[in-house]
């Protein structure tokens, strides 16, 4: 095995022509968008991003082989399998020639300042995508080259590796409104931002042509399983004995004894360390972990668990009970942090508690934490803990800034897609659908902590019938808004039915009749007329059927979604539900 230098470059160009291509026993992509961007991110910071693993072929390929995804078709003869790397290379080779369909990262024109623990906030955001009914891409000013550049930013795909001078050219001329000096000036600095990324070194360890199959088999299965990096806690474990005496082990069994409900949501060990950081007034992330007071966290001990202790609670109040139904995770260790300085007294308390229910919810449904999550958590803690002490008003609150972090429209409820993927609006969504009570459409019982583990993700509008004859793609069909969880044996019996067939047999088994079928629906924030359509089979075009199918598609989610965004609405002001009605 040999270690050698590559540039992105050059990856490039293997993977342009062909030459480079994955085995076909790699999985597929499974990397979030928040690693593309970080990945980026890294490279334009010269840090570096691990290096990847080869195998030379000769004339006979040992593997079956494939592209990797979004590369064009080979045109010449593969001379190298990709064993360790295809994650990063995807990711690189997707966002820089912007093949993704539902996001577009760009880079900030202007490099972001450190904080004050010296953590850079990252200069690529990403922002997501999606395609209207006239199949235009949403939203607008993303593809806008002047409403980019007032915001600061410029593609990422301008960064590509590759001759793209003339395009590049182009759109800084468009950006600057003809203004020539201006525009040579943005040419330069994105010029010297895609010479970063074209020159970056991503090494290689490269088995050489005659390799075996089996051994390079065997060396691709040891470097993906056996490696068991030392993280930050590992660190913080040793260097809390070395200065206390006492064991960090022994306060995470207390914390898990304190708190039985905590690893629903997150490890004890993850947001020890980031409640601790922010109380010092610190961001929340792994540089700051090492720069904390250990001697401080063993004092304070009680307070940091009892302050976690409560952020559990707060959630289980707003009917979030796991991490699979969470929206994002960065407001735990805000709220365990916060709770030292929580007023305590009859109406102040109810305040607080006001702020606090607004807090959690703007950070569901706003794009407050879509980027720099971190920084932005501190920011947003400071301005809090000012404002429980009565030294900062309620409106300095980062994420209350309803200009910056405006509710999302109607359309942008409609795109959101299915809640079982680590998607923040979605999530949000499905948690406001719990919060009002998710009763069974069947059975009536409330979707509680115990009863989570039974209930199953239900497609409202079946995704046969919007597949087979909507003729929908599957990101149309699974859309939050077209998802409730309903138990097994419900959904079970719901199987493929037609909303109309299956709420036409819920009325007639309910001894209450449709009123009770209505209230169970409202409890999920879903319109009953606006679902209780069907008939389609009835329809013997099939022109004629998709168009009825779409239609009344459309209409439910416009209406539920009308009905979420009220709801959003009052929880976003602290209000405990909205009085509006489905």
């Amino acid at each position: 095995m040999q270690a050698r230098d590559r540039t992105i470059e050059t990856w490039f160009n293997r993977i342009r022509t062909g030459q480079l291509r994955l085995p076909r026993f790699q999985r597929l992509e499974a990397w979030e968008y928040e690693n593309v961007a970080a990945l980026i991110d890294s490279i334009l910071r010269e840090l570096p991003v691990g290096s990847t693993l080869v195998l030379e072929i000769g004339e006979k390929e040992p593997f079956v082989t494939r592209p990797l995804a979004g590369a064009p078709d080979p045109v010449e003869r593969c001379t190298e399998h990709l064993l360790d790397g295809q994650q990063r290379l995807t990711a690189l080779w997707r966002s820089l020639h912007d093949l993704y369909p539902d996001v577009t990262f760009f880079v900030q024109l202007k490099e972001p300042q450190p904080d004050e623990d010296g953590v850079t906030p990252s200069r690529i955001v990403r922002v997501k995508r999606w395609l209207n009914k006239d199949q235009r891409r949403f939203p607008v000013w993303a593809d806008d080259t002047v409403e980019v550049y007032s915001r600061g930013m410029a593609p990422v795909s301008l960064l590509q590796p590759s001759d793209i001078s003339a395009v590049r050219q182009q759109w800084c001329d468009q950006a600057v409104n003809g203004d020539l000096q201006a525009s040579r000036n943005l040419e330069g600095a994105l010029r010297d931002l895609q010479d970063k990324m074209k020159r970056f070194n991503l090494p290689m360890l490269v088995l050489d042509v005659g390799t075996k199959p089996p051994t390079a088999l065997d060396v691709f299965v040891k470097m993906n399983t056996s490696a068991v990096p030392l993280n930050a806690f590992d660190v913080i474990v040793a260097q809390f004995e070395a200065r206390t005496g006492k064991s960090m082990h022994a306060l995470m069994i207390d914390l898990r004894e304190k708190c039985p409900a905590l690893e629903s949501y997150v490890s004890p060990e993850q947001i020890a360390l980031q409640t601790a950081a922010l109380r010092a007034d610190r961001v929340p992330a792994q540089a700051s972990f090492f720069q904390l007071d250990l001697t401080d966290i063993d004092s304070t001990w009680d307070e940091i668990a009892d302050g976690i202790k409560w952020a559990v609670q707060v959630l289980e109040e707003e009917c979030v009970f796991d991490d699979q139904r969470l929206p994002t995770v960065t407001i735990m260790p805000v709220l365990a942090a916060l709770y030292k300085y929580l007023p305590r007294e009859l109406d102040e308390y109810g305040n607080a508690r006001a702020a606090i229910r607004s807090y959690v919810w703007r950070s569901f449904i706003t794009a407050r934490y879509e980027n720099a999550s971190s920084t932005r958590s501190l920011q947003d803690y400071r301005a809090l803990r000012d404002f429980f002490l009565g030294c900062g008003l309620r409106n300095a609150v980062p994420v209350f800034n309803e200009t910056d972090y405006p509710l999302p429209t109607i359309d942008e409820l409609i795109q959101a897609g299915w809640p079982k993927r680590k998607e923040t609006l979605a999530r949000a969504i499905l948690a406001a659908s719990i919060k009002a009570g998710a009763f069974d459409i069947a059975d009536g019982n409330q979707a509680t902590r115990q009863r989570l583990a039974n209930r199953e993700y239900h497609h409202l509008f079946p995704d046969s019938l919007l597949r087979d004859d909507g003729q929908l793609p599957g990101w149309e069909r699974s859309r939050a808004l077209n998802c409730i969880l309903i138990t097994m044996n419900t959904n079970r019996n719901i199987s493929a039915k037609e909303p109309l067939k299956y709420l036409s047999e819920r009325v007639d088994r309910a001894d209450l009749g449709e009123a009770v079928v209505r209230d169970r629906l409202r409890s999920h924030m879903v319109p009953f007329d606006e679902l209780k359509v069907g008939g389609y089979a009835q329809i013997e075009a099939a022109a004629e059927r998709e168009s009825k199918i779409r239609s009344d598609y459309q209409a439910f989610l416009r209406k539920r979604a009308e009905a979420i965004r009220n709801a959003f609405k009052a929880l976003g002001e602290g209000r405990n539900w909205p009085s509006e009605s489905v």
